[in-house]
């Protein structure tokens, strides 16, 4: 009887083994960042963080006293230095620097630990753009929470972002194979070695409602040479398309809009004081679509009445005038699935909010 009862225990954690529930927010309203945030415990004595979730990162970067500094209201202390207190330089994407030394402590997310988790300690930032309480690496690379947690989760994982308005952990983000959704439409994963931490899918067009706009190939294809193509990615909040490919997008909502007058807005240049005349943008993968309904590519102001299409144009003079980025604004409500070992990237509509 009690060798039964061991193995019906045995029989119950596999039922979650591999599986990990983790609610995700918007950090507009927790944070004032515009990031989305997960909870997680850190360190030992472990202290609960919100953290930014990141697809385009590899490391996990948390907040750890300087030496000579009094300790921060936030902090960790590493029970395993990998490195001396001299700081390691990192560059994010918005150009803030980042001192830090390379640690290994405990990380828990929802109910699973992973012991020996290697991450930055950070003890000094400039600049403004990261975020305070610490960012956690989705991406592919060897260093990220996938890679550190393969014989966990065999490095799938899909996520839920809940509208940037949403004030509670209405998302989530599911860890490990047990809890993916079965019928869901997929793409192809590519990997380029120069931008190994990133997603890369083959985007072939974008239709304005029911119209394919007509956009060059090159403006979507893929090449690791130059890290052109299209990626999707959480840490960044509107997506942004190479020029002719946003211009072509831009276009048809312009003309669709007839002789309404057309305003800027920030960064936003396609704005007007009435609704927009689109119902839905469509990008076009192979093997799905994705097709995104108004909350998803029209911003509206929060006092009076101006609406704009929410993406812009890849910034041109860097490295990223070549990248399509398939932001988390565009990716509200949406289960977004990878699945590294079988090389799929999913997508369905999933209202999380």
């Amino acid at each position: 009887m009690q060798s039964n009862d061991k193995a019906r225990l045995l029989y119950f954690s596999s039922l979650v083994a591999g599986r990990s529930i983790v609610p995700i927010s918007s950090g507009r309203a927790v944070t004032q960042n515009p990031t989305y945030i997960v909870r997680a415990k850190i360190g030992t004595p472990a202290q609960t963080l919100l953290v930014a979730v990141d697809t385009s990162n590899d490391a996990a970067w948390f907040p750890c006293p300087a030496a000579s500094a009094a300790p921060p209201p936030l902090l960790i202390l590493p029970s395993h230095p990998l490195s001396s207190p001299s700081p390691a330089a990192h560059n994010n994407a918005n150009s803030s620097a980042v001192s830090a030394a390379v640690v290994q402590d405990n990380i828990t997310l929802a109910t699973d630990s992973i012991p020996g988790y290697t991450f930055g300690c950070v003890s000094k930032t400039t600049g403004t753009s990261f975020p305070a309480q610490g960012l956690l690496g989705l991406g592919r690379g060897p260093l990220s929470l996938l890679s550190q947690s393969n014989s966990l989760y065999n490095s799938i994982f899909s996520y839920c972002l809940p509208s940037y308005k949403s004030v509670n952990f209405a998302g989530s983000l599911r860890l490990g194979p047990k809890s993916q959704p079965i019928r869901i439409k997929t793409t192809q994963l590519l990997k380029n070695p120069r931008r190994s931490s990133f997603y890369y899918v083959n985007l072939m067009a974008i239709r304005v409602g029911r119209r394919v706009v007509s956009i060059p190939p090159s403006a979507f294809a893929f090449d690791p040479n130059t890290g052109a193509g299209t990626v999707f990615d959480s840490g960044t909040v509107f997506t942004s398309l190479v020029k002719p490919a946003y211009v072509a997008v831009r276009d048809e909502v312009r003309r669709r809009m007839g002789n309404a007058t057309v305003s800027s807005l920030g960064g936003f240049d396609t704005c007007y004081n009435a609704p927009i005349n689109v119902p839905t943008i469509t990008f076009m993968f192979s093997g799905m679509n994705m097709t995104l309904p108004q909350d998803n590519f029209i911003i509206r102001s929060s006092a009076g009445t101006t609406s704009c299409l929410a993406m812009a144009a890849a910034p041109e003079g860097n490295v990223n005038s070549v990248l399509n980025v398939i932001a988390s604004f565009q990716q509200q409500n949406h289960r977004i699935l990878i699945d590294v070992p079988n090389s799929k990237l999913g997508v369905a509509r999933e209202p999380c909010s």
